[in-house]
């Protein structure tokens, strides 16, 4: 399990003036512990959406030494499966939370939402409509007529009798729905007699084939909460207006507990899309390889990019919380990513598109040996033995034969640093029949062993990386970038696959790697010099078959005061 997350605090709020509101002397939960929950639905994989959300939940719930549930709200069989129950445990882990022995599903709590039901009939406060869906929004009304039903003064014997028969299995689907008896002219239109439970017959991945009739979220949410004790139910902006209804609901609930709702705005995210049915869509079409795919903003999708719960966790502390809707700039995640990374990933030299270059004065047969940093940021890392021989590969735009202005890289005549080794200057090239660059010759001076020359002379060409060919292992790079080449693809009337990035993922095949990459596994991560920062991938990579992902590059676009 990754580092605990509490160095990464939560900084005073909205929600926990509320909170401490209630927990001060006479206050609603006075001499209570805070109890929070997060409640994903079990339909998809969580994404970095959700990564807010639990910073708040179990955030919270931290803060004022209080207690957090992990429920899985299992109330609409559509969609749900046991293998995204088992993904949800696994992120939230991944991200460094923990919620012990406080795990529930909503549909466990079914009979008493059922017996709860029930009690709303005997009160009055509920019965069992026949409107078809076209009548139902025939009656529905507007902000000037309010909604009817003709069934809304059917006898509460019969609408008892006709909700057991619901439970029972006599009717198809579609054919009855239980409505709560509020107001149907209310201007909120969540108030106007809601849904609160619909026949759906339907396999519940939980409870098989028990139930034939399913709560409503905004029926079923709120007793959940109830029934667990939850003191403050945080959820986000689009609930704001179905909080009449919420607490309506646990006013006129059969359970004591009375939890109070607060809602935050949710993460927008530039570049990409949040919507679960939009990400179902994306791997259900084949755009993506799956849930994980690392061009997802799926949490599994990130981690295998090579994202740290350090970097989301602190992209979500610094990204605060208030009820204000906004969007969140890509490229703040990745500057997240990055500087976590710049303290934590060995350095590293790979060569992504490989041209072989040959010592021609240096001794054939022979090769030694150069004391590389693992990592500058943290010495106690030590140092690392790289290998030099007559043969080496570079990457294939460190060379030109006819430069460029101010091109300081290697081309004849110019002098540079190989990293680490020896100042080197380049004598010509060889190219393929298809005029492609087969071989760059250069010869290297011996006393500058070190990249430093024993005459002091100050050498104007760049430093370049380099792999020795001897010792070199092959791998394959893919090159991520972002899925959507529009930064809102979900707005307005779009069609967000329209906006599909073609140049999402570029795959280096044949790229070249220093050896000690050689036996790296997940979920390691490196910064390779001069190109970014890369993990293993911990789907495809394998020991005969190295694979990396790049995480993010070393340029960085964005400036944190854009995130003040």
């Amino acid at each position: 399990m990754p580092e605990s997350p509490e160095h990464v605090w939560m900084p005073q709020n909205f929600i926990h003036d509320a909170v401490e509101a209630d927990l001060a002397p006479g206050g609603a939960y006075a001499g209570m512990p805070v109890h929070t929950r997060f409640p994903p639905e079990p339909n998809g994989y969580l994404h970095i959406g959700h990564a807010k959300a639990i910073f708040i939940d179990f955030g919270t719930a931290e803060k004022y030494s209080g207690l957090c549930n992990l429920r899985m709200d299992d109330t609409n069989p559509t969609n749900e499966d046991a293998e995204f129950v088992s993904a949800i445990q696994e992120d939230i882990r991944w991200l460094g939370y923990d919620w012990g022995e406080r795990f529930f599903f909503a549909s466990d709590y079914f009979a008493q939402m059922y017996e709860n039901a029930v009690s709303l009939i005997k009160g009055g406060l509920a019965y069992v409509c026949q409107l078809t869906p076209e009548e139902f929004r025939e009656y529905r009304g507007d902000t000037a007529v309010p909604a009817r039903s003709p069934y809304r003064d059917r006898p509460i014997e019969e609408s008892l009798d006709l909700f057991a028969r619901m439970r029972a299995g006599e009717f198809p689907n579609g054919a009855m729905t239980l409505r709560a008896k509020i107001d149907l002219a209310s201007g909120n239109f969540n108030m106007r007699d809601p849904v609160l439970y619909r026949i759906n017959h339907m396999h519940h991945h939980r409870q098989g084939d028990a139930w034939c009739i399913y709560p409503m979220y905004d029926y079923a949410h709120p007793l959940e909460d109830a029934i667990e004790g939850i003191t403050h139910s945080l959820c986000s902006l689009e609930f704001e207006d179905h909080r009449p209804l919420y607490d309506w609901v646990i006013e006129h609930a059969i359970f004591p507990a009375k939890p109070r709702q607060i809602e935050f705005a949710r993460l927008g995210i530039n570049y990409t899309v949040l919507s679960k049915r939009k990400l179902r869509a994306l791997v259900g079409e084949g755009v993506v390889s799956g849930w994980d795919d690392p061009r997802m903003p799926t949490l599994c999708g990130l981690r295998r990019r090579g994202y740290t719960p350090a970097a989301i966790r602190n992209f979500s502390e610094r990204n605060g919380v208030s009820k204000t809707l906004s969007t969140v700039e890509f490229a703040f995640l990745e500057y997240c990513l990055r500087e976590d990374l710049n303290i934590t990933a060995p350095r590293m030299m790979a060569v992504l598109r490989p041209v072989r270059l040959t010592i021609t004065n240096y001794p054939e047969g022979e090769s030694e040996t150069f004391p590389v940093e693992n990592n500058p940021s943290r010495p106690e890392d030590g140092t690392r033995e790289v290998t030099f021989s007559r043969t080496l590969y570079i990457e294939s735009d460190d060379f030109l034969e006819e430069p460029i202005p101010k091109y300081k890289r290697l081309y004849p005549g110019n002098e540079v640093r190989l990293k680490g080794a020896y100042l080197i200057t380049c004598t010509g090239c060889r190219r393929e029949a298809d005029g492609e660059i087969a071989e760059i010759y250069a010869q290297y001076d011996p006393e500058s062993r070190g990249g430093n020359p024993a005459d002091g002379r100050k050498v104007k060409g760049a430093t370049i990386h380099w792999v020795d060919a001897a010792t070199a292992h092959d791998a394959e790079i893919r090159l991520y970038d972002n899925l959507f080449s529009d930064p809102d693809p979900d707005g307005g009337e779009k069609n967000f696959l329209d906006y599909l990035n073609p140049h999402s993922l570029e795959v280096l095949p044949h790229a070249k790697v220093e050896a000690a990459l050689a036996n790296v596994c997940a979920p390691a991560s490196f910064q390779f010099l001069r190109q970014g920062y890369f993990c293993v991938d911990n789907k495809d990579a394998s020991p005969g078959h190295l694979v990396f992902n790049r995480s993010v590059s070393l340029k960085d676009s964005f400036k944190i005061s854009d995130a003040k």
